[in-house]
């Protein structure tokens, strides 16, 4: 991984939130981000975990150079979020979806919707056409291309998202929370696409959570907490440190924490269990 070229690389950045009364006048300062370093290498599936306010969403921001930094720097594939030219390049090659699809949707068909990014690129219509039927495949959607968004599921629509974003032919799309308002089955259905698009494809995916089964299989974890970067490692490295993940308020996979309170009842089971299969294997083992 050391040989891999950075994607993404934000070095001390600083970013905070003033709270002003009706004259203006600062009442409270929050920071949000409080010089972190954090970096990505092109082909890696990347976690950022965090509870609720823990800065992780403003992050996501300033890859997208949707904010830009107070203090320190973002780079996107070598680009400086801060310089204003660079930025529709940084939109183009950094793709973003939210936590909400309703959000994303703007046209009353799939087709249409998934054509808007690249339309609004300058892409010409011919390769739009095949950009937003091969994109609609890429998410198993292009039997639905004729229908209208509102008539699909949560999941569906986060799939049509998706479509949007590949369609624009990104290095990196960032899921920011996408999640985070489906159901199970829908979850497990968007995180199985974003692994294809990164095993498949070569994309860059960056994964914001506070969701931890669903780093289970990222290549490497950030754990945020209050504005800074509290723990990082590989799921097993960032699972094994229990105490850490509790402190910043976020809960272990099921699996792990069955493993974990095992270890504690003083069975010789090892911390950093990510699957049944391995649970299965470490209790075997204590026979």
């Amino acid at each position: 991984m050391q040989n891999m070229k950075n994607i993404i690389k934000a070095e001390k950045i600083l970013y905070e939130y003033f709270r002003r009364d009706e004259e203006g006048n600062v009442e409270s300062i929050n920071t949000a981000l409080d010089h972190i370093d954090f970096s990505v290498n092109e082909g890696q599936f990347v976690g950022i975990a965090g509870h609720n306010g823990s800065g992780k969403s403003t992050l996501a921001k300033h890859i997208n150079a949707l904010i830009v930094p107070e203090e320190g720097t973002v780079e996107v594939c070598g680009m400086d979020t801060k310089d204003e030219e660079n930025q529709l390049e940084i939109r183009r090659n950094a793709g973003m979806i939210f936590q909400n699809p309703d959000n994303q949707i703007i046209s009353s068909i799939v087709e249409e919707d998934v054509g808007f990014g690249p339309e609004n690129l300058g892409v010409p219509s011919e390769e739009i056409i095949e950009r937003v039927e091969r994109a609609l495949k890429a998410v198993d959607m292009w039997k639905y291309k004729d229908a209208s968004p509102n008539r699909l599921s949560g999941g569906q629509k986060q799939r049509v998202a998706i479509a949007g974003v590949i369609a624009m032919n990104p290095k990196c799309i960032i899921f920011d929370e996408s999640t985070a308002m489906l159901d199970p089955e829908g979850r497990a259905d968007v995180l199985s696409v974003a692994h294809w698009l990164n095993k498949e494809k070569g994309v860059t995916i960056l994964w914001i959570t506070h969701y931890m089964e669903e780093l289970v299989n990222a290549d490497f974890i950030y754990v945020m907490n209050e504005g800074k970067v509290a723990a990082t490692g590989t799921p097993r490295e960032i699972f094994s440190d229990v105490e850490t993940v509790h402190e910043c308020h976020l809960a272990l996979p099921q699996i792990t924490e069955l493993a974990y309170r095992l270890h504690e009842d003083g069975l010789d089971i090892p911390l950093g269990i990510l699957s049944e299969d391995e649970l299965e294997e470490a209790l075997c083992h204590l026979s």
